[in-house]
């Protein structure tokens, strides 16, 4: 076997135990358990080269602060009872008094639709999953009105409609730099996009769950709204308005973050609403190990002949063809290795000086796409455990099925807003 092929065999192999056991997690591991000490061997055993690693790591530690710092802020907000608020409220809106209305089933969706697409886009997918999916689901309890429609909008909008902006998703925020795009100018190239995928994604929602959403929710169920949680929320719209005036003041977007986590810890300690151990805990310094190991690995792989082979396949111009084919390919290799790794492996296939437009179209790729599989995002994964812990059993079928009938519509649709507007 060529030294190249057995280099390639070696990364690959590195790359699978390193995102096996990140979908495994025996005993309840963290990810970060196989894949540092594999980011270590490739290392070690020449995959990649010592330089290539910490100039990897250099390039990803900008984006892993801002991770954190979006985590503790969502993780800040639940404390503060914001996504408790939101459920109360999208309830007590969809059931009206009496009950009755055949139609209220279908105005429950569209809230936690919006409610879901919101929290994605403003607080990462990581706040959708984790925090208001498991309030959405007691809601639906209480309303005693099917779960499925609300527990797979949550996932799928959950990768969807994380394309709004840079910090929707660690895949924007990993290819935010290679845009060459500030934080306004990247949300205005990619808002009519977002708003096609929700469109469809409702339309296409409204009908594959059409008899569940014919239910109509119990009404005085729940208890009411109680008062709206002024300060986290004013913190939170203080931090996007400061992440849209970062680059006319010359500011990186990442020390805003910062700062709107520090104070909005502050809020949660001072109300009592968590402790400083787990606000340092939300941050999930084992998943920011695990993305740092990630970025070592795909660097032996996108170095080595399945890098070259891959970046061969893609365009380089930016016609709708063009676009539509990056983010095909950005949605399959998304589903064979999971979108965090694509996300590395497509914007080195693409190249440092890749026009904009097809960055945007991969990222389109790797957000939209992932709901086809399991593996797809690491979001599908934790919301598997989610539900089924709260005792919604998910079924690999269904979940395949709402992925087909949703992902290729949607996809396309998207892509084509973005040739419109770019």
């Amino acid at each position: 076997m060529p030294q190249h092929c057995a280099v390639d065999v070696v990364a690959v192999v590195l790359m699978v135990a390193a995102l096996g056991l990140a979908v495994w997690r025996p005993r309840g591991l963290s990810e970060a358990a196989v894949a540092v000490p594999a980011a270590v061997l490739a290392v070690a055993v020449g995959v990649v080269e010592p330089h290539r690693a910490w100039d990897e790591l250099r390039e990803l530690s900008s984006t892993v602060l801002f991770l954190a710092a979006l985590l503790v802020i969502s993780y800040a907000c639940c404390a503060l009872g914001v996504f408790d608020w939101v459920a109360r409220t999208i309830a007590h809106r969809a059931s009206p008094p009496g009950g009755g209305n055949h139609r209220s089933g279908h105005r429950l969706f569209g809230l936690v639709f919006a409610a879901a697409a919101i929290t994605t886009a403003a607080l990462s997918l990581d706040a959708t999953v984790l925090l208001l999916t498991p309030v959405l689901l007691s809601m639906t309890s209480a309303l005693r009105v099917p779960a499925r429609p609300h527990s797979y909008a949550t996932v799928t909008l959950a990768n969807s409609a994380s394309t709004l902006m840079p910090v929707s998703n660690l895949t924007n925020l990993l290819a935010f730099t290679a845009t060459g795009l500030g934080f306004v100018e990247f949300t205005v190239l990619m808002a009519l996009p977002w708003v096609v995928t929700l469109i469809v994604e409702f339309g296409l929602f409204c009908w594959y769950f059409r008899d569940d959403l014919e239910v109509a929710p119990g009404p005085d169920v729940l208890d009411e709204p109680g008062p709206t949680p002024w300060a986290p929320l004013i913190v939170l719209s203080a931090t996007l308005a400061a992440f849209g005036v970062s680059s006319l003041i010359g500011i990186e977007p990442v020390w805003c973050a910062v700062s709107g986590a520090l104070a909005m810890a502050c809020l949660a300690l001072r109300g009592r609403a968590c402790t400083v151990g787990s606000l340092a805990m939300s941050a999930q310094p084992g998943f920011l190990l695990f993305v740092c190991a990630l970025g070592v690995l795909v660097a032996g792989i996108s170095d080595g002949e399945i890098g070259s082979r891959l970046a061969d396949l893609l365009p380089d111009d930016t016609g709708l063809v063009d676009l539509l084919i990056v983010a095909g390919v950005a949605a399959i290799v998304s589903n064979v290795i999971n979108n965090i790794p694509a996300t590395l492996l497509m914007l080195a296939a693409l190249g440092s000086g890749a026009p904009a437009a097809l960055i945007l179209a991969m990222l389109l790729g790797v957000n939209i796409g992932p709901s086809l599989t399991y593996l797809g995002s690491l979001a599908n994964l934790l919301w598997r455990n989610l539900v089924n812990k709260q005792g919604h059993h998910v079924k690999v079928a269904e979940f395949t099925a709402v992925g087909l009938v949703t992902v290729p519509l949607t996809l396309v649709s998207s892509v084509v807003a973005l040739w419109l507007v770019t």
